[in-house]
């Protein structure tokens, strides 16, 4: 992720899909902003974050992948992510629906969330 969300940007966006009815551009900055407090909490490179169409993040201390799939892979929609990382939905609830998708040993983040946003 190159550009740094400002916090106020950040809980801005936050408060628009929490209206209902946001714009790409909120839903956006949404995701990308807690991938980025994600990426702060628990920084690294053994496990990548992918939020298409938004964005993909890696966390996470430990063995770093630089070539083709990542041994760590945790993917899901842009609102299974927001509900989550804010607690308004438990990690194992969406593994379990199948909205998350997480392979590899390292790609369990329920102890990192909710995030404080």
């Amino acid at each position: 992720m190159a550009r740094r969300i400002s916090t106020e940007d950040g809980r801005d966006a936050l408060a628009a899909v929490a209206s209902g009815d946001p714009g790409r551009t909120d839903l956006a900055t949404a995701v990308r902003y807690l991938l980025q407090l994600l990426a702060e909490k628990a920084p690294g490179n053994s496990v990548e974050v992918r939020v298409p169409p938004f964005a993909a993040v890696q966390v996470l201390e430990g063995p770093r992948h630089t070539r083709g799939t990542p041994p760590n892979v945790v993917e899901t929609d842009p609102a299974t992510w927001i509900a989550v990382a804010t607690g308004q939905e438990e990690w194992t609830d969406a593994v379990s629906a199948g909205r998350i998708v997480a392979s590899g040993v390292r790609a369990d983040l329920s102890p990192l969330l909710p995030l404080r946003a």
